[in-house]
């Protein structure tokens, strides 16, 4: 039986790190914490870090969650979606089975080869009478063309839900991203550019739909002797709040370091013109640099994006193929004979890799890499 096991005896460097604030001040709420006795229930911590995030977005309703797929799996059930919803094959495992969870079809939409987020020019051509919603992705932070898809959405009647796991702290024109659709989720993994150790939260628009969605997070409780609703378990607990309302502090000077870090990483690989990072489609997007991915194009280099890979990693860096496979790929999938020709994202998919980015990552470590990937491709 296979179960995935955790290992730290690796050395070398690795694609991401945890972003941790200062330990006084996360211990300066843990003694709130234990001052007031309350360890989950939306306590007063989760409260507090539920309305300061709802400012950051600049929108009225945000409720946090105990990960961002239950916060994406439970939007699409208080929605009461059944049908077709059109997505991305490229990326996450969660997006794809958020959808099939619920009992609804997902259908595939081809990605832009500039920026990796659903084309919308092929959106419309895969509306049926089945079709009850669109759930782009905002790869790596990239924002999709949100402008277009509020449009086809508009002109069906159909719903919009956007997975931001990745698009933290993005804005387009000044405006928060969260402000796009019916929905937005957002992941708060250790792995994500702010974290709240494991976590998430959902802006909603429709005061109906996020009293339903309450109602899924936390049993369908609405009062001590009331149970309206056939409810889960998302809630977010009083230690990952507290890590929020820290590293909320602490965003945008990890943003700009993150921009600085992805910044030298374009400056030393521009010599290649097999090799390919991605630039914002629009001059007022502001992005939040939460991964560094680098596109391989073998056929002008020589080489593969697999042998890139499997050299990187034999010298202690620790890169990503993220997303690879497609999600249309995985074993689960692949028979199940959903609808969409998706050839750009699978070429995207053997290019890509994702290097090392995380605001503690020292330049000569980013300058290692880089020699270590042009005397590799050199060769």
């Amino acid at each position: 039986m296979y179960f995935e096991k955790f290992s730290d005896d690796r050395k070398g460097i690795f694609v991401t790190k945890p972003t941790l604030p200062p330990l006084k001040e996360y211990i300066s709420y843990l003694e709130r914490i234990w001052d007031k006795d309350i360890l989950t229930n939306m306590g007063p911590l989760h409260e507090e870090f539920r309305e300061k995030l709802s400012d950051f977005f600049g929108v009225d309703i945000c409720l946090p969650s105990s990960n961002g797929h239950m916060a994406l799996e439970l939007t699409i059930q208080a929605m009461e979606l059944k049908g077709e919803i059109i997505t991305t094959p490229y990326t996450f495992a969660s997006t794809t089975h958020a959808i099939v969870r619920n009992g609804c079809t997902p259908v595939f939409c081809d990605v832009k080869e500039s920026d990796c987020t659903i084309d919308s020019n092929k959106i419309e051509e895969l509306i049926t009478d089945q079709t009850v919603a669109i759930l782009p992705v905002h790869v790596y932070g990239m924002p999709c063309n949100v402008d277009e898809i509020d449009r086809i959405a508009n002109k069906y009647g159909l719903k919009v839900i956007y997975d931001a796991a990745h698009a933290f702290g993005v804005k387009i024109g000044g405006k928060s991203i969260a402000s796009f659709g019916d929905a937005s989720m957002f992941s708060f993994h250790a792995t994500k550019v702010f974290n709240t150790i494991e976590g998430g939260c959902v802006t909603v628009k429709d005061p109906q739909n996020a009293v339903r969605l309450y109602q899924l997070c936390n049993f369908g409780i609405m009062g001590e002797d009331v149970v309206s609703a056939v409810g889960a378990n998302a809630k977010m607990n009083e230690f990952q709040a507290a890590m929020g309302l820290c590293n909320l502090e602490h965003f945008e000077e990890n943003r700009r370091k993150r921009k600085s870090i992805y910044e030298l990483y374009k400056k030393e690989l521009n010599e290649f013109d097999g090799i390919r990072m991605l630039d914002a489609y629009r001059d007022d997007i502001e992005r939040n640099y939460s991964y560094c991915a680098v596109f391989f194009d073998s056929e002008v280099l020589g080489v593969t994006r697999n042998e890139i890979y499997d050299y990187l990693v034999s010298n202690n860096i620790y890169v990503r193929k993220y997303f690879y496979p497609i999600t249309s790929d995985f074993d689960c999938y692949k028979n199940a004979g959903y609808r969409g020709e998706t050839p750009i994202s699978r070429k995207l998919s053997n290019q890509v890799l994702t290097l090392p980015i995380y605001p503690e990552l020292e330049e000569e470590k980013i300058f290692d890499i880089c020699e270590y990937l042009k005397a590799f491709i050199r060769r």
